[in-house]
């Protein structure tokens, strides 16, 4: 049987993706999922489609960058499920933007999306591990924060810096038994990837492919962490020269 099996699992960026397949297959191990995502429409189209299957799941509409969203994100879920034993955070945007055509708006978008939500959603599911003697959070990252692509400033600073606080937190969380850890998938077929991007035919990975390896990661004892992972396509020129 699963360690998943009855857990309560928060995801971010729920609505569409990534996060949509991790929910599916949260459920599929047993989990209880919360979804948070700005789309409410979605959200409750994916709760249907989890409660016609037998699972249970609560749809939070939620703007991730605004604490108190995140604060009722955390209250909704315990008032559903009483806790909350692993929390997702998958939200996140990509945009392109050369460094002198970059705006202090668009700059502060990207941080505030991709960085500064996964700290919020952290900081209050924090107590709630503590107060359960377990936890854990699995952080989307980026190949990006490996090898950047060019001309992407603000997304490559953002994916950097989740990184450095996956450490952080991985590090802060060891007295009580919270285990932070990182994936970073490579290209991926959704709709964050940019449209810039030219890709051959079957050369993304799906979403589902992705949400395996973030459930993989979450699928083991307490008292492991499965720290980083890295999915990148064999053909993609990332390891060095061929």
């Amino acid at each position: 049987m699963s360690i998943l099996e009855g857990r309560v699992v928060v995801v971010t960026g729920a609505s569409s993706g990534i996060g949509k397949a991790c929910a599916v297959e949260f459920v599929a191990r047993g989990a209880k999922v919360v979804l948070a995502a700005r789309r409410a429409e979605r959200l409750a189209d994916l709760v249907a489609q989890i409660e016609a299957n037998g699972g249970e799941a609560l749809a939070v509409a939620t703007d991730v960058t605004d604490e108190a969203a995140v604060e009722n994100l955390f209250a909704q879920a315990v008032a559903r499920f009483g806790t909350v034993d692993v929390l997702i955070n998958n939200a996140g945007i990509a945009e392109n933007s050369p460094v002198d055509q970059t705006t202090l708006d668009h700059w502060n978008n990207v941080i505030t999306t991709n960085l500064t939500s996964a700290f919020l959603c952290a900081k209050h599911a924090w107590p709630l591990f503590k107060t359960g003697g377990h936890g854990r959070i699995v952080n989307v990252g980026s190949i990006s924060a490996k090898v950047p692509r060019n001309e992407c400033p603000s997304y490559t600073a953002s994916k950097f810096g989740l990184a450095g606080l996956t450490h952080a937190l991985a590090l802060d969380g060891r007295n009580d038994n919270i285990a932070v850890s990182i994936f970073h998938p490579g290209i991926v077929a959704t709709e964050i990837m940019p449209g810039s991007v030219k890709l051959p035919e079957n050369f993304a990975a799906t979403p589902e492919e992705a949400a395996g390896i973030i459930v993989h990661m979450c699928d083991m004892p307490d008292h492991l962490n499965f720290y980083e992972a890295l999915m990148v396509q064999n053909k993609l020129p990332f390891l060095g020269r061929g």
